[in-house]
């Protein structure tokens, strides 16, 4: 059985003319043609397109394309395994693409009156605002990012610092429980997971036990998280976020 270039451009989502410029360029050209000269694409052709366009997906440019597909000694299962991996890496990809914005919107903090002096005693060289831009474009009405700007924009120099040291204390204790050997589903550990929470709905948003979980969820997947308490202790970013999930989980 084979296809018509129309049928083919139907079923794959592309255009007539994408699927010319293929063929011209000897990336997918048809199996069989027509006593007219019309283009006949066959099954084989049709799994050709289906990897060209998932490598295509990915971004890569199409004189790389043909030089994957035309790999010799790679047959369909090995295709399958190498897209598989790829996907994976776009996955992980995007979830830190989202880590970052729900890291922004944690920690943003539009509007604060502080001089740049301040600013860098609060905070030293990390710098709240880098992803405003994104924050708002992304979380801009939600209620829990217009609860923390309009908490934030208040906040004053004295504020700042006592969030740092709230914070500070609960990082040590996190590191206490997980050096004891404390399960991240003890009650210890669930009890700082807990103060966690708890300073968050303080200084930024009211934040659910549902919403904490995601939040645990964001300082495994986001390498800039996850170094903040591994150059503390190697695991605790998976502690961390176990301890969140255990206490979420014994409250309604």
């Amino acid at each position: 059985m084979s296809y018509s270039v129309g049928q083919v451009a139907a079923f794959a989502g592309v255009t007539v003319r994408t699927l010319h410029h293929y063929d011209e360029i000897g990336l997918l050209s048809p199996s069989e043609r027509t006593s007219a000269g019309y283009r006949r694409y066959t099954e084989p052709d049709l799994d050709r397109l289906q990897r060209v366009l998932f490598y295509r997906e990915l971004g890569f440019p199409l004189e790389e394309i043909a030089a994957i597909v035309d790999e010799p000694g790679l047959n369909p299962m090995t295709h399958l395994r190498r897209q598989h991996e790829l996907l994976l890496r776009r996955i992980d990809r995007l979830r830190a693409m989202v880590a970052a914005v729900e890291t922004a919107m944690e920690a943003h903090t539009m509007g604060i009156s502080l001089t740049p002096q301040e600013r860098f005693e609060v905070f030293g060289d990390f710098d709240p605002d880098e992803h405003a831009q994104e924050a708002e474009e992304r979380w801009g009405g939600t209620e829990a990012f217009e609860q923390s700007r309009r908490r934030t924009a208040s906040y004053t120099k004295e504020d700042w610092q006592a969030i740092g040291e709230e914070a500070g204390a609960v990082l040590r204790d996190f590191a206490a429980a997980f050096a004891a050997g404390v399960p991240a589903s003890g009650e210890p550990a669930m009890d700082v997971a807990e103060r966690h929470r708890l300073h968050i709905t303080r200084w930024f948003y009211d934040c659910s036990p549902e919403m904490h979980k995601g939040l645990g969820d964001m300082y495994v997947a986001d390498p800039r998280f996850a170094v903040h308490y591994e150059k503390v202790a190697e695991g605790l970013a998976v502690y961390v976020r176990d301890a969140v999930h255990a206490n979420a989980g014994r409250r309604p």
